[in-house]
Formats: structure tokens, sequence, C-alpha cells
């Protein structure tokens, strides 16, 4: 049985994705004060960690953008679908393991926007997952 994606949930999950990079600064800045501790490290350390948290939101933008513009190539069974259906669905599975597997071992600020939003967060990553996972698996024609 063959059941097509609807483009919707394509072009929803872009839209999540860019929304994720859009207030990647906003998390890091205010819920876990990134910045300052940043700053503790030495300058290469700094700049490094600075460049993979760009890279971050970088991917995270760059996929919805590819998720809006071109739902249709994202499920048309090509090569590069399955390659990069499958990139960005290790890409959230991974980010969806180390939320379970680390996150719950710090102490995340206890107002209530945080929870909320952390919760929001876990299911947009989980439905970002889920969507290229079913992408990938349908390009591979399984």
């Amino acid at each position: 049985m063959n059941i097509q994606i609807p483009n919707w949930l394509i072009i929803l999950g872009g839209c999540g994705q860019i929304f994720t990079a859009l207030i990647y600064p906003y998390i890091r800045h205010q819920v876990f004060d990134w910045y300052n501790d940043v700053k503790k490290l030495k300058p290469l350390n700094q700049e490094i960690a600075k460049t993979y948290g760009r890279y971050i939101q970088g991917l995270n933008f760059a996929f919805g953008l590819i998720a809006i513009l071109i739902p249709n190539e994202l499920k048309n069974q090509s090569s590069l679908a399955i390659a990069l259906t499958g990139l960005i669905a290790a890409y959230w599975i991974g980010k969806v393991a180390t939320q379970i597997a680390y996150y719950p071992m710090y102490d995340i600020p206890k107002k209530q926007l945080f929870k909320i939003g952390g919760i929001g967060m876990n299911i947009l990553f989980v439905l970002f997952a889920l969507v290229y996972s079913w992408l990938l698996i349908f390009n591979l024609n399984l």
C-alpha cells in the first residue's frame, strides 16, 4: 500500500523548521543563558560554539525552505529525494534521541512559558522526525 504524503504536511513541517531557526537565538539567550556560559570558554572554543550554533540554525532554516518551496521533489522517489529525506530524517531523529537521552539531566528554568515552550518544541522535533522518516520510507517505496 502506497499512501501519499500531503504537501500541506510537508509545508507545515517546513514552517515549523523555520520557526525553530528563528526562535533559536531567543532560547539560547533567555532559557539557557548560553552566551554567558560561552564567554567562560577560551576564545577559539567560543567561536567554535557560536559557529556550531549558526550551523544548527542555518540547517533548520534551509530544511524548512526546502520543504516549503519544493515539497513535490521531496517525495518524487528519486535518488536525490531519498538522500535528502534520509539526511533530514537522521538529523531530526538524532535531535529527538539527544533530547530524550541528555536533556532531562539538566535543570531548565521553571517558568511556565519555558515549560510550555519545551513541550511545544519537543512536539515539533518529533513531528519533523516522523514526517521525514515517512518521506524516506515513501521514497524507498517500502
